[in-house]
């Protein structure tokens, strides 16, 4: 707690605390709020990462799009059955085999 104190107390030939002097801040106690500044840096960031996700999104539907074609053109056409209609099916996979048919 000494050594904090010291470091964070103001020195009257410096006009600054030692923390300042070496770090070039004040340091954060905890308690207070950060400033809010404006950094160039962070909205160039943010723009940047904008564009990325909206490339990758964009990239994503083409591959969903291409995907979707390619399984449509692979897939045959479906048969609709009606009540009624006579179908065979086969009982290899079915857990109880008929008995006597």
């Amino acid at each position: 707690m000494a050594k904090s104190a010291y470091n964070n107390k103001v020195h009257t030939g410096t006009k600054v605390s030692p923390f300042k002097a070496n770090s070039g801040q004040d340091p954060r106690m905890g308690f207070e709020m950060r400033k809010k500044r404006k950094y160039e840096g962070v909205e160039k960031f943010a723009e940047k990462m904008k564009n990325v996700q909206e490339e990758a999104k964009a990239a994503l539907q083409k591959a969903q799009k291409d995907m979707k074609r390619y399984a449509d053109r692979e897939r045959g056409e479906v048969e609709e059955y009606r009540i009624s209609d006579l179908v065979l099916l086969s009982t290899k996979d079915l857990k109880y085999q008929m008995v006597r048919r």
